[in-house]
């Protein structure tokens, strides 16, 4: 018996599978995990998540293995350098966003504690679990994305907006959008 997905997984690239079935929607509480895909969904805007998704492995040897600390001191030297590796998207204003996040990241920190406090602290430490019968009806933003982009533009974020942010709450499982056919949906097993 073949399992179901969301139509959204290529099933022909086994890294995307395995990003579904194991990553998208489950919970995350790793601050390094949590920046990661921050500044891999704002990596993605305009392009495919697939795109980024194979790219993933060299955006963490290009940015340090997600090293705020270094990330925030980066140079132009550095940014040159980025801009010249295949490996990563080569835009040199989402090279920026991702030092200017960097940057953020470190007065959020230092603020409330990190990502994991400030984004789980906008649905009281739970997850929202969706019961959607069709991809289709999946929402690109919601209020709370809205509300979320908001507050991390405030505070200096970049490539934020709603969409990229409903997007990341769905990757790091703060969101559960598991349309309901698919073997990841919560009613098929437990997290």
């Amino acid at each position: 018996m073949t399992l179901q997905r969301c139509g959204w997984v290529n099933l022909n690239n086994p890294r995307y599978v395995q990003y579904h079935d194991e990553e998208w929607g489950v919970p995350c509480h790793d601050e390094t995990q949590l920046f990661e895909m921050l500044n891999l969904e704002g990596a993605q805007a305009g392009l495919s998540w697939e795109t980024v998704l194979n790219k993933r492995e060299t955006y963490r040897a290009a940015f340090d293995q997600w090293d705020v600390e270094k990330i925030a001191r980066y140079d132009s030297a550095k940014v040159a350098k980025l801009l010249t590796d295949p490996g990563i998207i080569r835009n040199r204003l989402k090279v920026a966003a991702t030092i200017a996040n960097a940057q953020s990241y470190l007065k959020l920190r230092d603020d409330v504690g990190g990502l994991d406090p400030f984004l789980w602290s906008y649905v009281d430490g739970q997850a929202l679990h969706n019961d959607w019968p069709d991809l289709s009806q999946v929402p690109a933003k919601t209020t709370l994305s809205d509300r979320l982009s908001k507050d991390l533009a405030k505070r200096g974020f970049k490539f934020v907006g709603s969409t990229i942010i409903y997007a990341y709450l769905q990757g790091i499982g703060v969101i559960n959008d598991h349309v309901l056919s698919c073997h990841c949906h919560r009613s098929h097993r437990q997290r």
